[in-house]
């Protein structure tokens, strides 16, 4: 208890309102307010939304789901939660998913530790007490030695930025703040802005419950099937009796899914033998034809262009007029360079009578008008207007609040070239300061949960040294800082994911301050296994590269 004492106390006898406060409520703040209140700390969890969930309780859109398998995205560190719940899909949709999370936090009992509805004004640290104070938009104050952030990758939705969004007198709505009441879809005149993961999605699930759908695509996207289906009793069974093999194989894979790169060599291989293999895989469930792949395609630009061209051709398959074919092949990156959004009968839609792509590199968007939208080649009228415009990626969650580290410096001043860290879990002048997959950790480009697990061990062994320690303040040095950071750029030099525009390198031209052609190094290319086995050697160096005070 003495040791205790020293988290939620400060030295002049001040009483901290909490040891450790958690900002976020998904599925990284449900697993670390489990593991903090395990250990008996005083802690909670402060989520914005109205319940807990993060991505799941958001996302809201038809035709939202797991990319990952179902089994494989769900907690690992219960026994009797694996032999309690039921998968029903391969790919699991929303509904399900944030059943999943609520069933969670009712059997641990994790509810009385969040407080929703409670949106992050502010963090300050205050260097003479080494604690953080926490200003929600509601006008409370928290005190809290330790701050831990659980954000989410893409939390910061982008609003379009058209001149006259606000003038539209239908419905209208980012993907990300779709209504929790039913929307009514029949018989109305549909606009989607966006052909990203989400628009995918979305496109595919609505196009044969409205009466028109028209699609405005800036840039067309790689897709491959998703091949969803049911979870039988007894395959279930199975599965429960397999989950020690399935998140072992998990660990051992660069995205923490159960599909591992082919090592066999692409180039020895007959094209005809590689077409082969890759027919195989398109059939497959979920990122075979991706994460099952033969390495070279990720790094080699002649491999790559080899696949590309055949998912090209597989797409030219699906849609039957040759010319809207080619308007959905990319031009401008590679197959998998960046993750590849599934989709389920995702090109068939445009065969459809209802379905109308409207090409913005042709006649870009001029305006959203009181009826529709207008182009520079035609006036459109809609009952609904969906905006799947993407996220801020990874740093625009932080940069809504207003984080004041030591001395008062600001994170997104600091970061406003681009994310620095350690291990993508720590900012050098940001004291008493984790981040739960932040910018440059190992679990943005991988199958989450897996990635997350390691992160929240990771987080609760390092707050366990703290407490030992008797420590008030820790803190990743500026030389642990600067290594890191650079080792997550030199990871980008051995992948083609350098030539991609996606949330993945802070391409985003929906965001301001995010220049075109401006890589910003948000994920770490390492792999999963590489990453963990990096959390182990600073543990192990007695937490080489953070100071302690």
């Amino acid at each position: 208890m003495e040791q205790q004492a020293v988290l939620d106390r400060g030295a002049d006898g001040t009483v901290l309102d909490y040891e450790a406060i958690v900002i976020g409520a998904g599925v990284a703040g449900i697993y670390q307010i489990k593991r903090l209140t395990d250990l008996g700390m005083k802690a909670t969890v402060l989520e914005a939304g109205g319940d807990l969930g993060g991505t799941w309780y958001w996302n809201r859109y038809p035709g939202a789901r797991f990319d990952s398998e179902s089994y494989t995205y769900g907690y690992s560190w219960s026994k009797e939660l694996l032999e309690e719940w039921h998968w029903k899909e391969r790919f699991s949709s929303q509904p399900e998913n944030y059943r999943y999370l609520s069933y969670v936090a009712d059997k641990f009992d994790l509810r009385k530790h969040m407080q929703f509805n409670a949106t992050v004004r502010s963090a300050h640290f205050d260097d003479a007490g080494s604690w953080w104070t926490v200003t929600l938009e509601d006008g409370r104050v928290f005190t809290t030695r330790i701050l831990i952030t659980g954000l989410g990758l893409l939390s910061a939705a982008t609003p379009p930025r058209y001149p006259g969004v606000d003038s539209f007198k239908g419905q209208s709505w980012h993907t990300y703040y779709w209504p929790h009441e039913p929307v009514e879809l029949a018989g109305k005149r549909v606009a989607v802005v966006g052909t990203g993961a989400t628009g995918i999605q979305v496109i595919a699930d609505i196009a044969d419950k409205v009466g028109t759908l028209t699609v405005f695509q800036r840039r067309p996207n790689w897709s491959a099937p998703l091949h969803n289906g049911p979870i039988t009793e007894e395959e279930m069974a199975d599965i429960r009796s397999r989950y020690d093999e399935i998140f072992a194989r998990c660990a051992e894979t660069p995205g923490g899914f159960e599909h591992r790169p082919d090592k066999r060599g692409f180039y020895n291989f007959t094209p005809e033998e590689r077409r082969a293999f890759w027919d195989e895989l398109y059939e497959q469930p979920g990122f075979g034809i991706w994460m099952a792949n033969f390495r070279e395609i990720f790094m080699d630009e002649e491999a790559n262009a080899e696949i590309s061209a055949y998912i090209a051709d597989r797409i030219r398959q699906r849609v039957k007029d040759p010319v809207l074919a080619e308007k959905l092949i990319p031009k401008d990156h590679g197959f998998g360079v960046q993750r590849v959004p599934l989709e389920t009968h995702y090109f068939e839609v445009y065969n459809r009578d209802n379905v109308r792509l409207v090409d913005l590199s042709e006649t870009p968007i001029e305006c959203i008008t009181e009826h529709g939208i207008r182009t520079t080649g035609e006036d459109f009228e809609f009952d609904i207007i969906v905006y799947a415009t993407g996220f801020d990626a990874m740093t625009g969650a932080f940069d809504r609040i207003d984080f004041q580290g030591s001395g008062g410096l600001k994170l997104r001043d600091k970061w406003k070239d681009g994310p620095v860290t350690f291990l993508g879990m720590q900012v050098h002048g940001f004291p008493n300061l984790i981040m739960l997959a932040g910018p440059q950790s190992g679990s943005a480009s991988a199958n989450f949960p897996r990635g997350i697990e390691s992160g929240v061990d990771w987080t609760t062994q390092l707050i366990e040294h703290v407490r030992a320690g008797g420590h008030t303040r820790f803190e990743a040095t500026e030389a642990a800082e600067q290594a890191w950071s650079e080792h997550v750029k030199d990871m980008y030099s051995m992948v083609l994911m350098r030539n991609a525009k996606s949330w993945f390198t802070g391409y985003n031209s929906n965001v301001d301050g995010h220049e075109q052609g401006t890589i910003r190094y948000f994920v770490y290319n390492g792999g999963g296994p590489r990453y963990v086995r990096r959390l182990n050697e600073v543990t192990d160096r007695g937490y080489d590269g953070i100071e302690f005070g």
